[in-house]
């Protein structure tokens, strides 16, 4: 190839990196580089606040605009761990296909809310506090609420319907929880929560963490839900009052990870020359650990310890089945995969006693993974049902599996 065939084929290539050559896994690892920048609740709602039920109950809950036509209000339960932040994405898309408006509660124990018991997390407890929080807050006359309930949330979504608390509740959605599968999932619970860190060094690496382990696959749910779920360890609020982050939280956040790719190796520089034998020099640099850089960055931890609810677990999800099949209401089931059914929903279900409807390519954080999809069945189905309007252009499409 003469020097003017060369020329000619660099002017067409990109220009060079200044600085030197970046090696084969340097720009691998930039090109993974993501944006664990945590989102404020302003972006996805128009306002929060914080109900006081009685003297010992205080309830932090996240409102979207009301709608321009009548509508009903859908009440969001969030499951166990996670707090209303959780719907955040589910919300920006439901009002902007139907009119109606969201309510999202931080239940007992988790997110904003303050109970002189955050302890007792049983069924009843937990079913009575969203009666009376609504009440609280439509002393008058109580609108239409279609309540929506994820995992443990779903659970109380059907004590708290089958209580009939409220007298102007129109239907109800359940998001991938069931009796059978659930039940058998508790004995493995445990052991689940040990394998989570305990501390996160910032809340982006709470965030990446989130992304990492697969609790969420929609990293912009993630940066809007995890703060939500874990506190400052020195003011003891929640992780939300730290936002938004100073630009130097984020640039070190940026280039510093606590939990490294399992698929790749570390290589750290060697401090020094090994000797002519080929000994080891005694300065080689040792590479830390994922767990020392844990336990040495203990900034943030979880809002509540799941594992003391244990007690309540059984009550949640004991006799969930019969519960949702005997409600006198329209009811929805949302799952992430067709084996979540038990014996007594499949049958119920070939009875055409509910809707069900399956989502493929997600987690167990079906709303957060998948929020347009989720949001397209539930208005669906209340349009259906003549329980809202469509806004804008979207369009009813019948349910499929």
């Amino acid at each position: 190839m003469s020097s003017l065939q060369r020329t000619m084929l660099k002017s067409k290539l990109p220009p060079t990196i200044p600085g030197g050559r970046i090696g084969r896994a340097d720009s691998f690892k930039k090109s993974r580089i993501r944006d664990y920048k945590p989102c404020m609740w302003n972006e996805f709602f128009t306002e929060k606040e914080d109900v006081v039920v009685d003297e010992q109950r205080l309830f932090r809950v996240y409102r979207t605009k009301k709608p321009e036509k009548p509508g009903p209000v859908l009440l969001l339960l969030h499951g166990g761990g996670y707090s209303a932040l959780t719907w955040a994405h589910f919300c920006a898309e439901v009002t902007s296909m139907i009119h109606c408006q969201c309510l999202c509660v931080d239940l007992r124990g988790h997110g904003d809310s303050r109970v002189d018991d955050e302890d007792d997390l049983s069924a009843d407890t937990l079913s009575k506090d969203i009666g009376d929080l609504i009440m609280k807050l439509y002393p008058e006359e109580v609108p239409q609420i279609y309540v929506v309930g994820h995992s443990m949330g779903g659970a109380i979504a059907v004590h708290f319907a089958h209580m009939a608390l409220v007298p102007s509740l129109i239907g109800i959605t359940v998001i991938d929880v069931v009796e059978g599968t659930a039940m058998e999932a508790l004995a493995s619970m445990q052991s689940f929560l040990r394998s989570r860190p305990k501390y996160f060094q910032s809340i982006p690496n709470a965030i990446e963490w989130c992304i990492r382990s697969g609790q969420v696959r929609n990293v912009d749910s993630a940066k809007v839900s995890m703060p939500g779920q874990i506190i400052n360890c020195t003011t003891n609020k929640l992780a939300t009052n730290d936002l938004p982050l100073p630009d130097e939280v984020l640039e070190e956040a940026h280039h510093t990870s606590m939990f490294p790719n399992a698929f790749s190796i570390s290589e750290d520089e060697e401090v020094g020359n090994a000797g002519e034998d080929g000994a080891e020099s005694v300065d080689f640099k040792k590479p830390t650990t994922t767990k020392a850089a844990t336990d040495a960055a203990k900034n943030y931890t979880w809002r509540i310890d799941l594992a003391k609810s244990e007690k309540y677990w059984v009550g949640w999800f004991s006799g969930l089945s019969d519960k949702f099949l005997n409600l006198r209401l329209p009811k929805q089931l949302l799952l992430a995969s067709i084996d979540g059914l038990d014996r007594t929903l499949t049958v119920g279900q070939m009875q055409g006693r509910f809707q069900m409807q399956v989502l493929a390519r997600c987690g167990h954080a079906v709303h957060e993974d998948r929020p347009h999809e989720v949001a397209e069945v539930i208005s669906g189905y209340l349009i259906r049902n003549r329980f809202a309007e469509a806004a804008g252009e979207f369009r009813c499409h019948m349910p499929s599996c």
